[in-house]
């Protein structure tokens, strides 16, 4: 399937998969490298990834993923290998980081299947997947 978007500056975008609107915390380190690090990916398709992180990297970096989700009751996750294809600097609360776009370079079948699920409907309609509850998203008793 593929979308032709129109960004604000009136560019238009094609895409071979839809993205979804997603809030799920990543782990990612660098393709063979022991150091992990964290962010957030605010979007999602199953061709790629926009993910937040406060590190700088530069284009063209591998990354091996995995992202977090609830199945059910129980933590599960996704892993891929990415490829930074685009960066950007990013304000989020008054602190500098980075917004990257990734675009999947390698997925097993069963984390293709559990990338569709959770972008599928059934995820917006929160029947067997949804995302991580962050503390900061919790409504504060009144």
């Amino acid at each position: 399937m593929e979308e032709s978007v129109q960004n604000p500056s009136g560019f238009k975008e094609r895409r071979e998969y839809a993205r979804s609107l997603v809030d799920l915390p990543v782990e990612y380190r660098i393709k063979d490298r022991p150091h992990v690090h964290g962010g957030l990916v605010v979007n999602a398709s199953e061709g790629g990834l926009l993910i937040h992180s406060a590190r700088d990297m530069p284009l063209g970096l591998k990354l091996r993923i995995v992202v977090l989700f609830l199945a059910g009751y129980e933590l599960a996750d996704l892993e891929v290998t990415g490829e930074i294809i685009w960066k950007d600097l990013h304000f989020y609360n008054k602190t500098e980081g980075y917004q990257y776009g990734l675009k999947i370079i390698q997925i097993l079948e069963e984390d293709r299947g559990k990338l569709k699920q959770l972008l599928s409907s059934q995820f917006t309609r929160g029947e067997n997947i949804r995302p991580f509850p962050f503390p900061s998203r919790i409504a504060p008793p009144e």
